[in-house]
């Protein structure tokens, strides 16, 4: 499966480039490297929508379905699937491109990060909803 375009409701949210460091013994780049990079890319998107500080409080449904290499191009778009009193739950897809070229990105994994908006004290506080014409929640 390639991707030319990102799904209309989903934006790009991070694109890094997967180095020696974040590799096994195998050259495949770990999963919790790749984990780190998906619920920095879902905060982008959780923080913009909160307008306030956030933090991870839940990961669902991790499925890793493909490798990632040293020196791939991994990008991660994330969506906006639900939004409650305190909360954001955004699904972040992660895509791999290999670095020499000769294949399309293909999907590397998803998963649901869910995120709360917090206060200076650290305490949940109100999602700011975005009431104007037009705009989705």
């Amino acid at each position: 499966m390639s991707r030319e375009e990102p799904d209309y409701n989903t934006s790009p949210a991070l694109r890094t480039i997967a180095m020696p460091a974040q590799a096994n013994a195998n050259g495949d780049i770990f999963g919790g490297w790749l984990l780190s990079q998906m619920d920095l890319a879902g905060a982008v998107i959780a923080t913009q929508k909160a307008r306030s500080r956030i933090a991870t409080i839940a990961i669902d449904a991790m499925k890793f379905t493909a490798p990632v290499h040293i020196g791939d191009e991994v990008s991660c778009y994330a969506t906006i699937e639900r939004i409650g009193n305190t909360s954001i739950t955004i699904l972040v897809e992660t895509w791999a491109r290999s670095r020499l070229g000769g294949r399309d990105a293909i999907k590397v994994t998803e998963g649901k990060f869910t995120y709360v908006a917090i206060d200076e004290d650290r305490k949940p506080i109100p999602v700011i909803r975005d009431t104007s014409k037009g705009q989705k929640a």
